[in-house]
């Protein structure tokens, strides 16, 4: 199944290319089998290039407006240009959106209607709308009892880690007396942060919670909290990137 997409696709190929050809001579068989597929070689390479293995994944489908409404989407946004390591290949300028509510990544055939979903097993990290994301096999990491597998965005990368996961979920609306159709629609970002010492990742919620983690340094960390007027609350994702940069610049 992982090389189902490029092989109909070659199939394809062949088919046009063969059948293009078949009224113009029957008297070398063997000459019209080798141009067939030369020329079908060239249309292919010419079409998908060097992103050809990108191309394997599963056919991706569109949600449906009329049940449910809104966007699933990172930032809203489909097929940007972006970065990804796939199946041991760092692709760069790839249209790519991330589906945060199944939590894949999808990018574009070169014909620019055709979505499908990388998979995921494959995917090592990508960049996209100027964030990094990495993808974490929950089952490859040891005293762990908080992250699950999937795909987070790294805000910050030193001796510690900071993490946030994104998702989305799908919320009934209110259907009041006299309305038509039901729908359900997608619900605003939510996100949860985790950040990584001594190779453990910790759930933090709130700064005190982030303090208690951190506790071996948490007096020199309240002061640059309060020498700085940072607050947790307000932008949590940002105060834990600059906290554990600080944290480790003081255990340097």
């Amino acid at each position: 199944m992982r090389k189902y997409f490029c092989s109909a696709l070659i199939i394809c190929f062949v088919s046009l290319v063969l059948n293009e050809s078949y009224g113009q001579t029957m008297a070398d068989s063997s000459n019209l089998e080798l141009n067939a597929i030369n020329a079908t070689n060239n249309v292919f390479n010419k079409a998908i290039g060097q992103e050809s293995s990108l191309y394997n994944g599963p056919k991706y489908y569109f949600y449906n407006p009329l049940k449910v409404r809104g966007f699933a989407y990172f930032q809203d946004t489909i097929a940007s240009p972006g970065n990804v390591y796939y199946d041991g290949v760092q692709h760069k300028g790839v249209e790519l959106f991330y589906d945060l509510y199944k939590d894949d990544l999808i990018t574009v055939l070169f014909d620019k209607n055709t979505y499908f979903s990388l998979l995921k097993e494959d995917v090592q990290n990508f960049d996209l709308l100027d964030h990094h994301f990495i993808n974490i096999n929950a089952d490859t990491l040891t005293n762990n009892s908080v992250i699950k597998s999937g795909y987070y965005d790294e805000l910050y990368h030193g001796r510690s880690q900071v993490l946030v996961k994104i998702t989305k979920v799908i919320e009934p609306v209110q259907i009041s007396i006299g309305t038509p159709d039901a729908y359900s629609i997608f619900s605003k970002p939510i996100q949860e942060f985790f950040i990584r010492k001594n190779n453990v990742y910790y759930n933090i919620n709130s700064e005190g919670e982030l303090l208690d983690i951190l506790k071996d340094r948490k007096k020199q960390l309240k002061n640059y909290l309060r020498a700085n007027k940072i607050k947790f609350r307000k932008k949590p994702g940002p105060v834990l990137a600059s906290v554990a940069a600080y944290y480790d610049s003081l255990s340097n």
